[in-house]
């Protein structure tokens, strides 16, 4: 397998084409081993594209996290996978279309420069806000789930406010991150027995109308310097909290994302994806 390894603001991703690879029932445990750290080249997940086969998208691109699970949807994980088709010439034009299983996502290429940076404007999608669409299970439907008490054990409660934005997304705020353990809170929330499917974990500190600070425990790899989605998720939660306006700068670990909410509730995401290097992997894909 040949590929080449982006960065989306030090959330990185292995991209590569989906011919070739190991069969379904094995790719979840190939993935694991590409992504291992020490053992592996190393990533957040892996990142797949083929052309599609109807007028509808140019290509269609699959994300797996570093556990070996599929996401329906990254940020800087289609970022990296737009970069890719730049940089390796299969696609030329100023938009892009991607098929995801979020949906066909609109990426317009912005500015790219000799170092293999590409900086983009994207369009995610609308968030869904109905505990049954996050899913999130409820005693009762809610329309939706804001500032609700989650138990998270031992008689401790986070107040969260939980989306789906392309994944299911909860989100906690906080006045600074060294007031809580929000890595424990993190591994607690993703595997609650309310999300059955999950949830990433977006912790947000509030810095003024136009900005805010996040930190991300996302689901199926953990700690991670950036989430693209997970940027979206926390600008909107913050904006339906009324704490911040519609257009926001996102400050993560690995960098600065900006998120607009448009008023059609089309959420934009603008960012950059940078290639680190090409590689082939030569150990036994099965």
């Amino acid at each position: 397998m040949r590929f080449v390894k982006f960065h989306g603001y030090g959330n990185d991703y292995i991209v590569c084409a989906s011919a070739g690879l190991p069969t379904a029932d094995a790719l979840p445990a190939f993935v694991r081993r590409v992504c291992e750290r020490h053992y592996g080249a190393g990533a957040d997940g892996i990142a797949t594209l083929e052309r599609a086969d109807d007028d509808a998208a140019d290509f269609v691109l699959r994300i797996f996290n570093a556990d070996g699970s599929e996401a329906a949807m990254s940020g800087n994980g289609s970022r990296s996978a737009a970069a890719f088709l730049y940089y390796e010439a299969q696609w030329t034009q100023a938009r892009l279309r991607l098929r995801t299983r979020a949906g066909v996502k609109l990426y317009q290429l912005i500015e790219a420069d000799e170092r293999g940076r590409y900086k983009f404007a994207a369009e995610i999608g609308a968030p869904r806000f109905a505990s049954a669409s996050i899913p999130m299970l409820t005693d009762e439907p809610l329309a939706r789930v804001i500032n609700y008490s989650l138990d998270v054990g031992d008689g401790e409660t986070v107040a969260i406010t939980t989306l789906e934005m392309c994944n299911p997304n909860t989100c906690v705020f906080v006045a600074a991150f060294d007031a809580v353990d929000w890595r424990r809170w993190g591994r607690l929330i993703e595997t609650h027995q309310r999300f059955p499917q999950r949830t990433n974990v977006e912790f947000i500190r509030v810095l003024d109308r136009a900005q805010i600070e996040v930190r991300v425990w996302e689901r199926g790899v953990g700690e991670t310097l950036s989430s693209g989605t997970g940027a979206c998720a926390a600008a909107v939660a913050a904006c339906v909290n009324e704490l911040t306006d519609r257009r926001v700068s996102v400050h993560m670990p690995g960098g600065r994302l900006e998120v607009e909410w448009r008023e059609d509730n089309e959420v934009m995401l603008t960012g950059e994806a940078q290639v680190i290097y090409r590689g082939e992997w030569l150990q036994e894909q099965t």
